[in-house]
């Protein structure tokens, strides 16, 4: 039987990546930004993939980090098959980060998001040594009256024919926020920088923030 000790990690291509992701992630989708692709072996299987890359507004998040705006890297995608033993995750991203930090030396930090509306609070994250820099309430992802649960980035890259935001299009036309928090994690390889923070203590924080939403 395999332990998540029997895991191997390795570069893969973005269309083995995106295969993975759009199976196994709760989301089924892959973010678009997402530039290195590692794949999650086991017994020579491709069983998961974890995708990275840059922000989406590096600069941005450069300045409200205080870093420089290639500095930092985001884990886009973590996705998994149910076949992954026990703490199949938490080691998978330890090597990636150790992967990371050795081959891009300029790395300071890996931020992740945790969406405690669809999928928990950042479990895996805190167990793989990522520290909670804040959480603030959804106002990002929005489903749809079809189900379909999108980002209003995604509706917001074009406007309508007469101008107006798409996402305000669709919540005119039914779509809904969905209920709960999102929860930024970093993880520092420059522990100097880490030093220059304070963080979320995440057992102080509500209940109704941390819960997971199973919502209709």
């Amino acid at each position: 039987m395999f332990t998540a000790k029997d895991i191997q990690i390795k570069v893969i291509d973005s269309a083995s990546s995106r295969k993975i992701v759009e199976r196994y992630h709760y989301s089924g989708k892959c973010a678009q930004n997402s530039q290195i692709h590692f794949g999650v072996f086991l017994g020579g299987r491709l069983e998961g993939a974890l995708q990275f890359g840059p922000s989406i507004d590096k600069r941005r998040m450069a300045q409200n980090l205080g870093i420089g705006f290639n500095e930092s890297l985001e884990l886009n995608r973590m996705a998994l098959s149910d076949n992954c033993p026990k703490n199949s995750e938490s080691r998978a991203l330890g090597i990636c980060l150790r992967i990371l930090k050795k081959k891009y030396p300029h790395l300071k930090i890996i931020i992740s998001f945790a969406d405690a509306c669809q999928c928990g609070d950042g479990t895996i994250y805190r167990a793989s040594g990522f520290k909670l820099h804040s959480y603030k309430v959804n106002t990002s992802l929005l489903k749809m009256p079809n189900g379909e649960v999108v980002a209003n980035k995604s509706l917001n890259n074009k406007l309508s024919s007469d101008g107006k935001y798409l996402s305000s299009i669709a919540i005119k036309n039914g779509a809904k926020r969905l209920p709960g928090y999102q929860m930024k994690y970093l993880y520092f390889f420059d522990k100097g920088l880490e030093k220059r923070f304070k963080f979320v203590d995440f057992d102080k924080i509500p209940d109704y923030v941390k819960m997971y939403r199973d919502w209709e």
